[in-house]
């Protein structure tokens, strides 16, 4: 008899949590705003690990010369320092990367399931919810949100998970409520 796999798995994607976006140093960060969130991601993240639920590290990738670069500051460019999963979220991710429930998946826009395999890697994975964090609220977690909705998913947020560079996070946490139906706690 062959095993039923289990429905309505939910996962968890973290966004963008760079040196680049989140380091004093970095290149276009969120600074401490970004940092504070540091303590509770890796929290979510070692619950979902418990749980073998799917975590996804969806990173910006850039090339060097990237058009991208004419909009923003030089950030994530592919193999440097700046690409890098910050501080501790780096460290667990080192330790954990060779386990089956832990992705890392480049991106080369906001929306981390724009031309990416995502939604295919969810899918297969029985995932019908994501939880989305990172930076910056109202930049990529956004568009990643729309990406998840766009794809069929369910989408939460949790506040806690979130951080931004400008005062906009709070009102597009109330879009992605208001136009996504995304649950935000």
């Amino acid at each position: 008899m062959k095993k039923q796999k289990e429905l309505n798995m939910d996962a968890l994607i973290i966004v963008d949590m760079s040196n680049d976006f989140v380091d004093d140093k970095g290149g276009l960060t969120a600074g401490k705003p970004a940092q504070n969130i540091v303590g509770d991601m890796l929290e979510t993240i070692k619950k979902y690990d418990k749980d073998n639920k799917m975590i996804v590290f969806a990173m910006d990738a850039h090339e060097e010369n990237d058009k991208h670069f004419e909009l923003w500051d030089k950030h994530n460019v592919k193999g440097t320092w700046g690409q890098e999963l910050y501080g501790e979220l780096g460290e667990w991710y080192e330790e954990n990367k060779d386990k089956e429930n832990v992705i890392w998946l480049d991106k080369s826009e906001y929306d981390a399931f724009y031309k990416t395999d995502l939604a295919n890697i969810l899918n297969k994975n029985n995932v019908d919810e994501v939880l989305i964090g990172g930076v910056c609220t109202d930049i990529c977690v956004f568009n990643t949100v729309y990406g998840a909705y766009k794809e069929g998913f369910k989408t939460k947020v949790d506040k806690k998970l979130c951080a931004t560079f400008t005062d906009n996070g709070e009102t597009f946490l109330n879009q992605m409520n208001a136009i996504y139906k995304t649950t935000i706690i």
